[in-house]
Order: structure tokens, then sequence, then C-alpha cells
């Protein structure tokens, strides 16, 4: 496709003497004569400048050179080594006497203008262009061509695609570019048909199959195996036949060797036969464990932490974790014992010293090495948080002891701060024996840290409108400048929340403000919330609002959280005071019997938690979080003196006016007929004055609930935990329970209209602000697995598995399965932990930096609703905001 020429018409290297002196006579040149370069001239398809390629050549005007002779041999060989020209042609245009006027002609290779990639989709289009840094205006050569076809080709056959054919056509588009289509047939995946272990007795066939965990033969359809199919990539392959032999060593059958192995391809079935032939040996036990260059552990404490003891059965991949597991940067094995107390530069080997019979001595031999200190400790890639952001969250800091686990506790700190994408935080380590000192350089990628909430829908009867700003690493201090809004003011830490929600009937609005470092030297967190709510009442059926009929609810939230670096920077425990005031004005809705006047609501919290989840809060692959919490307000009825149980008799109203005519008391009061009486009346008129007239009357039940009410007093015991195990890869296992508890101090008083509980649905509370605890049911409607009034007692169980589809930093998407069960009750003694609402389904997540976290769950809800017969059967659910 590319033409290579050089044409030197005055270098006799290239010409017999009767060729060189018919150039003599052609141009005047004499053989080995010197002559001064009077000129050169730079012709053909060139984009360069003229003088740019006279300097690539290293000639010159006024130099002097032999013909023949190097200084031209050397400016041949200087082009070509540029790779950018496809031919290279010298004249001799001219000699006047000792002069020499000299003709470039070069062609430059053409450039890339456009690439096709046909036969895969987009995304992975966009990929392979990368991937192939096939960018326009490369320079197109065959070695190009010749390279992206062998790296196509190569990419897909470690995908299992072995028939992947790649062609590649390059076409000139105009002056010297060109245009290039990639063609790729992948083909369809080679199978594994079957695979046959020989010379096996002491392991059976299934064992060792199961031991190659990424090798599989075709077989009967398997739900278990739904990530793990039989395609065959031949580098899992070479990886569990080292996984087939570390399962001999595990049963102590130290000398187990592969003697051969055979992969067989049909084409006519697109399939490979796997031939494998084994030699087990003799099974082997541990003998004497003996240590050796130990001087910071005593050998009884590193024989503990080994944990391996004289004739346990030989187990060389277990021995090799116990002295330093690579699947476990932070595990509990020797290597981290010395890593973690400052011995960076330690080195640890077991080294086998006498076989006997069926037994083998080993020695433990360890160099400790100088104790090592932190250094240099820098951060790069943070263009948006500021620095004291990011160093006040490490734990690895200048002329402390090198520590391994604070290396990985800092990069899961950095991940849950939410600025950076978890996935690239990495720590490069620049370790110096000479001085026992370490440098550190933190790389991190920021990301998207501000939400935005805006939606819209029907819900709970009419349409609701949400607007929702969330801004996780704001910066309060600068507010006031304008050179910092880009566009708010950003690189603190600090976390602001705005939302708005409303429709027809009613309007919420909410405020929330967080700094995650009070003072800026400790991590203690202050937050507060501020809310504020009107609801009018609502006629659900005629969808009537009536204003006249309001229900207000303010609330103010003040609290602190602290790391108990004590126990552990990951538990921390916080409290928090909110004080609620609720305003019915003519609202009659059940929630409580009187339909005018106030209540108030004074509780303190405090909670124990322990979070332990990996460096992503997004999709965490593992570790757990774990809480408790008490909430309560003060005891009243315990110390305010007021028989509850009594407390109709006590209201101010106990009589009622059973006569037949109104009349007017001494105190100019009108009294009715019907009218309730704080005590009988004194007049002069003697009708109503006869005891007859009046009958003891039951208490108004709105004035009785009203002094009931005026203070809320209970308690409130909750406990979660929810685990995360990484199952294989990025698949992933939550299991969650939960369970809640709401008390009286008094049961006389009762218990509290509000802060209930509301089992079932998407767990989204929508505008309710009474302190109503919404959870999480799927595969039935919203709060509906509770009573009207909500439950006192509930508990909840749930299984997810979960598998990314991505993770990348402008979107983590991932996919879920689910089975949960739970129940709501209305007292203590109704509940039974046994009977449970049941449903599983599946849906989906996408988290976007901007918008938060948004999903979709289908759930089936296999039993009734309360008071049903039916079960409730697939209910949609839409996920916006929900928690991770």
């Amino acid at each position: 496709m590319l033409r290579n020429s050089i044409k030197l018409l005055f270098s006799i290297l290239f010409l017999s003497i009767a060729d060189f002196a018919e150039a003599q006579e052609t141009n005047g040149l004499e053989a080995g004569k010197e002559y001064t370069i009077a000129d050169i001239a730079v012709s053909g398809k060139v984009s360069y400048n003229e003088q740019t390629i006279i300097t690539f050549t290293g000639l010159q005007k006024g130099q002097t050179v032999r013909v023949p002779g190097e200084e031209i041999s050397n400016a041949i060989k200087k082009l070509w080594k540029l790779g950018l020209f496809s031919d290279i042609n010298f004249y001799a245009n001219k000699v006047e006497g000792d002069s020499l006027y000299i003709e470039l002609e070069i062609n430059e290779l053409p450039k890339l203008n456009e690439v096709k990639i046909r036969g895969v989709k987009k995304g992975k289009r966009e990929t392979l262009i990368k991937d192939t840094q096939l960018t326009k205006g490369k320079i197109v050569n065959e070695n190009l061509v010749t390279n992206t076809k062998n790296y196509i080709e190569n990419k897909y056959k470690k995908d299992g695609f072995y028939n992947t054919k790649v062609a590649i056509n390059v076409t000139p588009d105009s002056t010297n570019t060109v245009n290039m289509a990639i063609n790729i047939d992948r083909g369809k995946k080679v199978r594994i048909s079957d695979i046959e272990i020989h010379g096996n007795e002491k392991l059976s066939d299934r064992k060792l199959k199961k031991a190659m965990k990424k090798t599989k033969e075709r077989g009967f359809p398997n739900p278990l195996r739904i990530f793990t199919p039989s395609k065959f990539i031949e580098e899992r392959y070479k990886e569990d036949l080292t996984n087939l032999i570390d399962r001999y060593k595990e049963k102590g059958y130290r000398d187990a060797r592969i003697t051969s192995d055979t992969v067989v391809y049909d084409p006519k079935k697109n399939r490979v036969a796997i031939d494998i032939n084994v030699e087990e040996g003799n099974k082997y036990y541990f003998g004497n464990i003996k240590f050796i260059g130990n001087s910071i552990y005593t050998n009884q404490e590193l024989s503990k932490m080994l944990g391996i003891k004289k004739g346990d059965v030989y187990n060389g991949v277990l021995l090799q974790k116990r002295i330093a597991n690579p699947e476990k940067p932070d595990g509990e094995d020797l290597t981290n014992l010395y890593q973690n107390n400052g011995y960076l530069f330690s080195n640890i080997n077991a080294v086998e010293v006498k076989t006997y019979n069926d037994t083998i001595d080993f020695e433990i031999r360890v160099t400790e090495g100088p104790l090592a200190y932190f250094n240099n400790i820098t951060v790069v890639g943070n263009d948006r948080t500021n620095d004291r952001v990011i160093y006040r969250e490490l734990t690895t800091r200048p002329g402390q002891k090198w520590n391994k686990e604070e290396v990985i506790n800092t990069i899961r700190a950095l991940g849950t701060l939410g600025f950076f994408d978890p996935e690239t935080i990495r720590p490069d380590l620049d370790p110096d024996p000479a001085s026992a000192t370490v440098d550190v350089e933190w790389h991190v990628t920021e990301k998207g840290s501000s939400q935005i909430e805006l939606q819209g829908g029907y819900g709970g009867g009419g349409f609701i409108g949400t607007l929702g700003l969330s801004f996780n690493n704001f910066s309060l201090r600068n507010i006031f400048n304008k050179d910092a809004y880009k566009p708010i003011p950003m690189g603190d830490g600090q976390k602001l929340s705005l939302r708005a929600q409303g429709s027809t009937y009613f309007q919420t609005y909410s405020f929330s403000f967080t700094e995650p470092w009070l003072g800026g030297k400790k991590p203690i967190q202050f937050f507060t919330s501020f809310s504020h709510s009107k609801q009018f009442l609502y006629n659900f059926r005629t969808r009537d609002v009536d204003r006249s009929q309001s229900f207000t609810i303010s609330s103010v939230t003040l609290g602190i959280a602290k790391r108990l670096s004590g126990i552990s920077d990951r538990v921390t425990l916080s409290h928090s005071l909110t004080f609620q005031y609720y305003n019915l004005n003519n609202y009659n809705n059940g929630l409580f019997t009187f339909g005018d006047g106030t209540s108030r609501n004074l509780a303190y919290e405090i909670e124990l938690s322990r979070d332990n989840r990996g460096n992503s809060l997004i999709y965490p692959m593992y570790g757990s979080l774990m809480s408790v919490s008490f909430r309560t307000t003060f005891p009243y009825s315990l110390v305010n003196g007021v028989d509850y149980g009594d407390l109709g008799n006590q209201e101010a109203y106990k009589y009622t006016y059973q006569g037949t005519e109104p009349y007017t008391g001494n105190d100019g009061l009108q009294v009715n007929p019907g009218d309730y009486l704080a005590e009988l009346p004194t007049t002069n008129n003697p009708t109503p004055s006869r005891v007859d007239d009046y009958t003891l009357a039951a208490a108004d039940p709105a004035k009785v609930d009203q002094k009931r009410f005026n203070w809320l007093e209970y308690y409130k015991v909750k406990f979660k935990a929810d685990w995360y195990t990484r199952l294989y890869e990025k698949l992933v296992l939550r299991s969650l329970a939960e369970f809640g508890f709401m008390g009286a101090y008094n049961s006389e008083r009762g218990l509290v209209p509000f802060e209930r509980f509301y089992l079932g649905g998407d767990g989204l509370a929508n505008y309710a602000l009474d302190g109503r605890e919404v959870i999480q049911l799927r595969g039935y409607p919203n709060q509906a697995l509770s009573s009207n009034n909500g439950g006192t007692v509930y508990n909840k169980f749930s299984l997810e598995l979960r598998y990314p589809i991505t993770l990348k930093p402008q979107a983590s998407i991932y996919l879920l399965t689910f089975a949960e069960a739970g129940a709501s009750y209305d007292s203590f003694t109704e509940y039974n932990p046994f009977v449970l609402k049941r449903s599983a389904g599946f849906g989906l997540r996408v988290f976007m930096p901007a918008f938060g976290l948004l999903g979709i769950d289908f759930g089936h809800g296999f039993d009734p609703l309360p008071g049903a017969t039916q079960k409730n059967g697939w209910e949609t659910h839409f996920i916006i905001g929900q928690q991770f």
C-alpha cells in the first residue's frame, strides 16, 4: 500500500563504476570530491515547513559534504527514523564548481481522518477507538494497521471469541488523509464440551472440577452458574490449572502436579474438549514449625497468629495465606502483624527444612528490618476539594510509624467522603530503606458531588412536585466570596440541602446543614435541620381541598456526632435534640380526637453505629453497617402529678344542662339546653338552679386528648444490621435485618399518635413530617402493611443480590433481585416474628452525581393485605433519592 523508495542520483553507493561515469557526464559530479551545499530545496507532498524538514536532515547551507559520504547517508537515516514519510528522494539539481544545489523530494504518510467500526455495539466502538488510540490526525502506516488488527483479535480471543476476524480497509479521503473502516466478526464464543481428568484417586472429578472456578464444562442449566458459563478463555484456564493443584495442596498432597493437559478444538461444533492428567503423590502432615529471626514477637505470639500445629494435615495454600494473604490486604496474617506495627521492610518466608516419611518440618524465617516512618504525604488530583479537607481524613501522617492498616483505612475514608471516584483512589509508595522512611502520594479523581432532585407525579390522590438541591462539598466560609461561585462555593466538605415539595393540598419546605469537622481539628460533626409543612383537609374521593381546615408542623433539629477513635474510627456516637410543634386548625382526620389545638414534641436521640462498608457507599462490595438508637422524650407523667387514668373525671366540663329553656347566669353567661358546664351555676331564676335540671356528663374527648397530648411522651428503640458479602468478583449479596419498638412510660396515658412505624412500599415518606418511620417492603402498596394509626413494633428481613453494569464516576448502574419479609404490629402483645408478609422481585439502580439515586423495582407480594384474602401480586416502585 505504501511505497518506500530513495533515489540518490549522486551517491556512488548505489551506482556501478559505469553508472557513476554516466552520472558525471550528466550532472558534473566527481566521485570522492567534497562540495559545499549552496542551497537545499524541498518538494513533494509535505505539510511541514520547509526549514523544519531541512532541520530534520541535519544538513545546512555552507556545509561541506563528500560525494559519496556519510553526511547524505545520515540525513536519509534521520528522516526514516521519524516515521513520517513514505518516499524520500534526493536530487542534485545543479553543480557549479564546488557548489552543490540539492533538491529533497518527500511524501508524507497519510493522516487519519475518520474511523468507522462495524460489528460491535456503540459503547464497545468508543472503547476500541480509545484503546487503539485511533485519533484524528494520527499517522497511518502498515504497522498501525497490523497492530490494530492484532489488538482487536487478541482482545476478543481473551473473552472467548476464538474465531474473531478483523478486516481493515484504508481509503483516501482528501489530500493526504485517509478514512479507516474496521469490520469485526466476533463469531460465537467457544464453549467447553467436556473436561476429562485422569490419574486422580484421592480427590473426585467433582471436587477437582469445582476447584476450577472459571472453567466449566457445558451441561444442564444451573441457576447458580449464571456468572460462570462454559466459555473457554485461555488465561482463566491457566489460572484454574493452578487452582486445581492448590486444591490438592489444601488436602495435604504437596507433590501433586499436572503431567499434561491438552485442549482440542472442534471447529464444526465450535467446542473445545479439555483433557488433564494429574499425579497426586502422597499425603503429608505438618511437623515441627520453628521461627527464626524474630525478636519483636515471641514464638508463642507468632505461632498463635499462624494457627497451624504439628500433626495438622499439610495445607500449602493455608500456610501461604497465614504468612501473607494476597486476597485480603487487611487480613490477619504474619506479614500484616509486622506491617501494622511499623515494619514495612520486614520479610517472612516459609522454608521446608526436613521431610521424613509423611511429615514436613518448616522454618518460618523472619527478617524484621528497621522501623519505618511516614515521611512526605501528598495528594494529587483534587481540583475542587481543598487540601485540608483531605488531609484531615488521612490517618497516614508524617512522622508516624508505618501502618498498613491505616493506609487501607485511609482509602476507605477518602472513598466514603463521596467527593472522589472510589475505584481510582490509590496510594503510591516510595520507600527508602536507607533512611527507613516511606513517602506516600495519594491519587484521587474528583467526581460530581452535588445533586438536583426535580420530579413530578401523582401520589396520595393528587399531583406532587418536588425540587431539591443538595451540595455535598459546600463551603460556608466562602458564601460571601463572589469569586468562589463556580457555580457555588465548594471544597470544604460541608453539606447543604434545600428541598421544597407541594401539591394542591400541602406544602413542605426543609433545610439542612452539616459540618463534618466542627472547629476543624477533630471529627466532631455538627448538623442542623429546619422544616415546615402545612397540609389542608383533602377529600380523596372528590379531590376537593378545604383551606379553612389545616394542619401545620414546624420542626428544628440540632445534633452532634463524634467518631470514637479510642474504640474504632468506624464507630460513631451521635446525639440530637428535636423540637416539633403541631398546630391543628379545625382539622379532623382521626389522628387526634380534637380538631383544634396544639401539641409539642421535644425528643432526645442517641445512636451508636459502626460503618465498616467498603470504599464506595453507592455500591459497597464488603463490610457492614450496624446501628442501635434510643429516642425518648422527658417522662412528664412521672413528675406532673396528673392521674391520666382519671383524666376524664378531672376534665373541666363535667355537667350537662338538661333544661328546655335557655337562661342567663349571674355571671352573664348564656346557657342553652345540652351545654357542658364546669360547675353548677348560680342564678336568680329558680328553675335552672334545681339539681334535677343537670346531669353528670362524660368528659369531652377532644378536651381530654388536648390535655393528654399537650406534650408528647414516648420512647423508641431501633436496631439495624446491614451486611455486604462479595460472592463472585463484583456480585454482592446484601443481607438486612431491622427491628423497631415504641413504648410508653405511662400505660394509662397511652402511646402518642405520632412517631409510629408504617411498613410497605418504596419506603419514601413523601410529605409526612409527623415523625412517622416509613419502612420499605416492596411488593405491597405504600404503608399498606400497618394500621391507619401506624404500628408500634415492626421487624423486617431482606436479601438483595446485586451486580453492576458500570461503576464509572459519571454513572453507577447495577441490577438487583430481592426477597423480603416483614410485619408491623399495633402492640407488643401482638408481636410474632414468624408471621411475616413476604415478597420477591427485581430492579435497577442508577446513580448520577447530578441527580442522586434513581431506580425502579418490580415486587411480587405473596401474602394478602390486612383484611384481604387474595395475595397482593405485582407492584411497581419508583425509587428517587433513596439512601443506599
